[in-house]
């Protein structure tokens, strides 16, 4: 499982021109899930990300978790974060996970995030055509992938 976490000063998800999911201070995270992952890829990326400390202390220093300043998070699926580009330019998505198996892990990853946070959550639709809009605070952009654990 991967996140591509930006630290966000606002962020929005738009389906057929209405508003689904919108967050102010906090993270926009986009989800990526591959054959391989389980309920405890998604119980140590939930850990990580609440407990990740990329928001200033009063002495400008990112030493403030998402927990610490309240903040939002939106978390969007994004099939496309195990894209693999070995051969030629088009893209191959092998590695990423179907609906069926990765639906429920998507979902079991947002309620986890919503019971361990304890803060708003939105979220885009699993698999909808969306159309992202955010402003990057920062620049702060993170990856993380449970089977790499660095």
């Amino acid at each position: 499982m991967r996140l591509i976490i930006q630290r966000v000063s606002k962020a929005s998800v738009i389906i057929n021109s209405k508003i689904v999911g919108e967050v102010q201070q906090g993270f926009l995270v986009l989800i990526g899930i591959e054959n391989a992952d389980g309920t405890d890829d998604a119980n140590w990326l939930v850990q990580k990300l609440i407990g990740l400390r990329v928001f200033s202390d009063d002495e400008g220093k990112m030493n403030l978790s998402i927990k610490d300043v309240f903040g939002n998070i939106l978390v969007v699926s994004q099939f496309t974060l195990f894209a693999s580009t070995v051969k030629g330019n088009r893209p191959s998505f092998i590695k990423s996970a179907k609906p069926d198996f990765a639906i429920p892990l998507y979902e079991y990853f947002v309620s986890k995030l919503k019971a361990e946070s304890g803060l708003d959550i939105q979220t885009g639709v699993f698999g909808a055509d969306m159309q992202i809009n955010l402003v990057n605070d920062g620049p702060v952009t993170i990856l993380i992938d449970s089977k790499i654990r660095e």
